[in-house]
C-alpha cells in the first residue's frame, strides 16, 4: 500500500488504529480496479476483470463464498461496518471509462468521472470511520473531485506518453489545444490554458468543501485529508505556470507527511 498509493497510505496513519485495516482494505481495492487499464491488452479483458470484482464484492458483502484473494478477503472481514454496496459498484463502473481512449466530452463529464472514481471512495472511508454526517458527505464529494482532478493533472505526462488525454474536448476547443502537441508532450500556451481551467475547477471544489468544515466531526478528518494533497498539488502546478510537463512537478512533495500532520493537529483540511 505504501508503495502503490503513497497519498492515501499517509492519510490512513491519522485514523484511529481500530479503523486503519478497514481503510487499507478500501484503498487496496481501489488500487486494484484503478490499475486494470494498465494491466490488460484489450478493453474486453478489462471489462472481464472489472466484472470479476463486481461479483466478488457482491459475495464479500452478501455473505457468499469469496475467492482466495487478499483484497477480497480483507473486504469480507469488514462487511459488518455496513458499507454501502452502491459505492463499490459506482467505483467499478467509473473505471470502465478508463478502458476507452477518448477524452471526456466536457468538464462536467470529467467531474462526473472524478466523483465516481474518488468521491465514492471517500464516502466509503467516511462510513468505515462511522461518519454518516451529511455535511461530511457533501464535503467529501467536493474533496474527492478536487483530489481526482489534481491527480489527473499530475498524471498528464504519463497519460500523454500512453497516447491518452484527460483534457475535455470543450476545454481543448476553447484553448485551441491540438492533441498532437499533447501526445508529443510539448508545452504550449493552449495546454497551459486548458490545464488552468481544470485546476480552477478543482480549486472551486476545495473551497466548497472547506466552507463546511466547521460543521464536520473531527472523526471524519482522515477521509478528507486528500484535500491537503490536492491543494499542494494545485499550488505547485500554478507555480509552474500551469505547465504539467514542468520537470519540477515530477518530484513528490517531500513535506507532504508534515503537511498532513499539521492539518490533523489543528483539525483542518
Amino acid at each position: 500500500m505504501q508503495r502503490h498509493d503513497r497519498d492515501r497510505f499517509q492519510t490512513v496513519l491519522f485514523a484511529p488504529a481500530a479503523r486503519r485495516e478497514a481503510l487499507f482494505a478500501l484503498y487496496a481495492f481501489n488500487y486494484e480496479i484503478a490499475r486494470v487499464r494498465e494491466s490488460v491488452t484489450q478493453p474486453m479483458l478489462g471489462q472481464i476483470r472489472l466484472q470479476w470484482w463486481r461479483e466478488n464484492i457482491g459475495a464479500a458483502f452478501g455473505g457468499g463464498a469469496i475467492r482466495h484473494h487478499p483484497v477480497v478477503e480483507a473486504l469480507a472481514a469488514i462487511r459488518d461496518l455496513g458499507l454501502t454496496r452502491d459505492h463499490f459498484d459506482r467505483l467499478i463502473d467509473a473505471r470502465e471509462t478508463d478502458l476507452a481512449d477518448e477524452p471526456p466530452a466536457s468538464l462536467a463529464a470529467l467531474e462526473d468521472y472524478a466523483e465516481g472514481t474518488s468521491s465514492r471512495l471517500i464516502y466509503l472511508a467516511l462510513e468505515a470511520l462511522e461518519v454518516r454526517d451529511m455535511a461530511a458527505l457533501v464535503s467529501g464529494r467536493h474533496v474527492g473531485i478536487a483530489y481526482a482532478l489534481s491527480g489527473l493533472l499530475r498524471a498528464v505526462p504519463f497519460l500523454a506518453a500512453a497516447g491518452r488525454s484527460i483534457i475535455p474536448r470543450d476545454i481543448a476547443a476553447r484553448s485551441g489545444l491540438e492533441f498532437g502537441d499533447f501526445r508529443g508532450r510539448r508545452s504550449s500556451p493552449a495546454l497551459c490554458a486548458a490545464v488552468a481551467e481544470i485546476a480552477a475547477a478543482a480549486s472551486k471544489h476545495l473551497q466548497a468543501a472547506r466552507a463546511l468544515r466547521n460543521r464536520i466531526p473531527r472523526s471524519a478528518l482522515p477521509a478528507l485529508l486528500p484535500a491537503i494533497i490536492a491543494q499542494r498539488s494545485l499550488t505547485r502546478l500554478k507555480q509552474a505556470g500551469d505547465d504539467p510537463f514542468d520537470p519540477a512537478l515530477a518530484t513528490p512533495d517531500p513535506l507532504q507527511s508534515w503537511r498532513l500532520a499539521v492539518a490533523a493537529l489543528f483539525n483542518r483540511f
